[in-house]
């Protein structure tokens, strides 16, 4: 069962309420279609939960969702609020712009506020360090555009440390692939973990991932590429754009032939491949397919790479979490198992 989420790697949080599925303080379930999500409380994205894990709590999610009185729904999406503080969404058969308010949303607005806030913040401080003599302007700007902000995997499960200051060369090409696209993706050969935070280094390269890896991919970068999030405005937009494209794979092949061909319509201003010169509503839009493709390939068979992809963020949240423990804390820890290993046989 992963604990962490495979998007930002945080810890998911626990319930003490749905006795399958101790994991997470806000599940999402569609008894209908046999899903269930946890929905992180930092970035709000959907992780779907395992198949072999999820059909006995989805029967308990439904108990308690309709056990408590304080609940709030509309004819297809309903919430409710747990006395334990759990809160549980249930999907019924929403139309997609519903849905879609409800799934991005939320998380593309606080995505907006956050951004907002972290700027505000940097601005306030580099003018409070100016007058008082010392210019970090230039730090706040160059300072952290080696740290890693997502990591992907080539077609071989090479890992790929993509860096902020590469988002701006991430491009969406035309290709002679099945799926008629491919994502280019540059990266950094070395990853160098810091107190803080992850940085890449080494001579910038790039691989052209195709089919499902692209998906993935695309589906870790775009919201760091997203980072300014959108307005419901936009939300309807992006969500316009896929139902045109009748479905989300098809939405990255005809974007990748739009800009092959150079023309030029509302929804695609820019002619550049360059994913981060594309139209706000359409980058929104792509994050939105990425996700759902990811889904669906999930649950036609692909759950393995899913659950490869949880493992990691476990890796890299214990690897996180060891940097702040003084190496004579784990001596001593190491120690006491040593000690109890003997009585638990």
């Amino acid at each position: 069962m992963f604990k962490t989420c495979i998007y930002c790697n945080r810890n998911l949080g626990h319930n003490e309420v749905v006795e399958h599925f101790p994991v997470g303080r806000r599940l999402a379930f569609d008894q209908e279609q046999g899903r269930l999500w946890v929905i992180c409380e930092f970035c709000r994205r959907w992780n779907l939960s395992p198949l072999d894990e999820r059909w006995e709590a989805i029967e308990e999610c439904e108990r308690q969702y309709y056990e408590t009185p304080q609940s709030f729904s509309t004819d297809n999406i309903g919430l409710a609020r747990l006395a334990e503080g759990l809160e549980l969404v249930r999907v019924g058969k929403p139309r997609r712009p519903e849905f879609a308010a409800w799934r991005y949303g939320r998380e593309f607005l606080r995505r907006r506020i956050r951004t907002a806030i972290i700027t505000g913040a940097q601005v306030a401080i580099s003018v409070a360090a100016s007058l008082a003599g010392a210019d970090i302007f230039w730090f706040f700007i160059f300072g952290g555009k080696k740290r890693i902000v997502a990591r992907v995997h080539d077609d071989e499960g090479t890992r790929l440390c993509v860096v902020r200051k590469d988002l701006d060369q991430v491009r969406l090409v035309r290709a002679g692939t099945p799926d008629g696209w491919s994502l280019r993706v540059p990266y950094r050969p070395v990853e160098k973990i810091g107190f803080f935070t992850a940085t890449g280094k080494g001579k910038r390269e790039s691989a052209l991932l195709s089919g499902p890896t692209a998906v993935r991919a695309a589906g870790h970068i775009l919201p760091k590429v997203n980072s300014w999030g959108g307005t419901n405005a936009q939300v309807r937009a992006a969500v316009t754009l896929v139902e045109e494209a009748r479905s989300p794979e098809r939405l990255f092949e005809r974007v990748a032939a739009e800009r092959d061909a150079g023309r030029r319509r509302v929804a695609f201003e820019s002619k550049a491949d360059v994913v981060k010169k594309m139209d706000g509503n359409v980058r929104l839009a792509l994050e939105m397919a990425a996700h759902e493709e990811s889904e669906r390939r999930a649950l036609e068979g692909e759950l393995a790479i899913l659950e490869r992809e949880w493992r990691e963020a476990e890796e890299i949240a214990s690897i996180a979490d060891r940097l702040l423990i003084p190496e004579s804390v784990e001596n001593w820890i190491r120690k006491q198992k040593e000690k109890l290993a003997p009585s638990n046989k």
